[in-house]
């Protein structure tokens, strides 16, 4: 097996290069910029968007009584936001509206990874 060869930097004699490495701020300005032309590559992947107006749960006996005109409860209050997942995984919260004769989404709230659901 290759062995692989990293030069790293000697913090054992100046605490303030390790402050500096550590420091958050410093990160973010090494981090390579970049633009929307840098996705050009995935503009044409094909996503999934839901919007979820609210869910509930129930016995398939009840699911089997289910006939048109039957109302059927869900777990959110009107006016309360509504999930917009894309590929199942949830990216933001919005409000209903009606966009001449159908139903559109206006997001109210961008989910950043690792928060929300």
């Amino acid at each position: 097996m290759a062995s692989d060869n990293v030069d790293l930097p000697d913090l054992s004699h100046d605490g303030a290069a390790g402050a500096a490495l550590l420091d958050s701020d410093s990160v973010a300005d090494a981090a390579p910029k970049h633009s929307a032309a840098d996705l050009e590559a995935v503009f044409d992947v094909p996503v999934t968007v839901s919007a979820v107006l609210g869910k509930s749960a129930m016995e398939v006996s009840q699911l089997l009584k289910l006939a048109r005109g039957t109302i059927v409860e869900l777990d959110r209050k009107v006016g309360e936001a509504i999930d917009i997942y894309v590929n199942d995984r949830l990216v933001a919260r919005g409000e209903v509206v009606l966009v001449e004769d159908r139903l559109g989404i206006t997001m109210t709230e961008i989910i950043k990874a690792g928060s929300g659901s």
